[in-house]
């Protein structure tokens, strides 16, 4: 038995479902009262960490089938209005991040809308910013207990082990991009994602059309969920469109390695590696804006020109992406939608705790600026 219990462990103690060990602890849904006894007796049993606070009636994990309401109003709907807190219940919501609440598309506009709807119906929103030790630990935040948190939103947290965890713990919970699983099962969870391949899709498409044939990809694919299906939007565009891949051409990597430590060590490996290819692609699309600047930064310093050597495509439409020079091509992220969405989707778990997992994409939009405009 693992140190740290979960409600799995329970059911393949008791040869039952994760769902009816779920309900059966948490009092969200019909259980007979021998097995709610049963269920009980083992958590106390095997240490479950919960157990203190099992007359709360929250918590749930998924299974059942999808019901989906995506109006934008919490206020003005009844579905919402039966997933606000009873007088007794939780009312907190948790926002668990590792990153800056300032960045890119999980920054301040999305959390602004959360905070805002969530207050429509009765919920506040408190903010964890887990640090390298918490993750590193499976440390969950002290604040975050049975007696006051109705659910979890998890943004731009992507350990593999950790949200593992923070999935197991039986509270509704959706997360904002998620880890890649590439070697084991990926846990059962409700995602939400921008769509991360129309637009490359459409990018090299248009490229195509202008004559253009050699695209690289610059990013590592295993970062999140979203840069994998950004690789994939790229890999698959090439394939729909008759395109050679050629690794190449691409910068791929990792980017962990101890020596880059030094942004000035960075940016010279990138240079050594543009030097080494036999030619710059006509375009590079970079898994985010960063990435993008990073590579702007070391095409610039081997003396070439954006866009008339190379041409750039970034992703999320970050406020740096409208203000380098030349003004880059990108994808933008609709924040407020994804804060609405993230918002519709918890009080969706929260109201039905037993219904099956699923992912929704938020739509994204093609924004092009003059690092790829320039004549085939």
């Amino acid at each position: 038995m693992s140190e740290r219990v979960t409600i799995q462990d329970i059911a393949s103690a008791l040869g039952l479902s994760r769902n009816t060990v779920s309900k059966a602890i948490n009092n969200t849904g019909p259980v007979a009262d021998s097995t709610r006894a049963a269920v009980l007796k083992k958590a106390a049993e095997i240490g479950y960490k919960q157990f203190s606070y099992l007359k709360v009636s929250s918590p749930g994990s998924a299974g059942g089938p999808v019901s989906m309401n995506l109006s934008v109003d919490p206020a003005a709907d009844s579905d919402n209005k039966a997933s606000a807190p009873s007088s007794q219940g939780p009312t907190e919501i948790a926002f668990l991040t590792t990153g800056r609440l300032d960045n890119s598309h999980f920054g301040s506009p999305m959390l602004d809308l959360i905070c805002h709807e969530m207050s429509l119906v009765g919920y506040s929103v408190t903010i964890y910013r887990l640090l390298p030790a918490d993750i590193a630990a499976l440390r969950v935040p002290d604040g975050i207990r049975p007696t006051r948190t109705a659910g979890i939103i998890c943004a731009e947290l992507l350990d593999r082990d950790y949200c593992r965890m923070a999935a197991d713990l039986g509270y509704p919970i959706i997360f904002v991009d998620f880890p890649v699983y590439t070697e084991e099962d990926t846990p059962d969870a409700d995602i939400l994602l921008m769509d991360n391949e129309k637009c490359i899709t459409s990018f090299i498409r248009q490229m195509k059309e202008k004559g253009y044939s050699r695209f690289g990809f610059m990013g590592d694919r295993f970062h999140c969920r979203s840069f994998f299906e950004r690789y994939r939007g790229f890999r698959n565009a090439l394939e729909t469109y008759g395109l050679t891949y050629d690794p190449a051409i691409s910068l791929e990597e990792r980017f962990e390695a101890p020596e880059f430590d030094d942004y000035e060590t960075f940016i010279l490996y990138l240079k050594n590696r543009l030097q080494a290819m036999p030619a710059l692609p006509d375009a590079f699309i970079c898994a985010n804006d960063f990435n993008a600047l990073d590579l702007i930064t070391a095409i610039r310093g081997l003396g070439k020109r954006i866009p008339e050597d190379v041409m750039i495509l970034g992703f999320d439409d970050s406020p740096e992406s409208r203000i380098i020079t030349p003004t880059m091509s990108t994808v933008h992220i609709h924040s407020q939608a994804m804060g609405i969405l993230a918002v519709r989707m918890l009080l969706s778990r929260i109201k039905e705790p037993d219904m099956y997992s699923y992912t929704i994409h938020a739509e994204t939009t093609l924004v092009l600026r003059a690092s790829t405009d320039r004549e085939s």
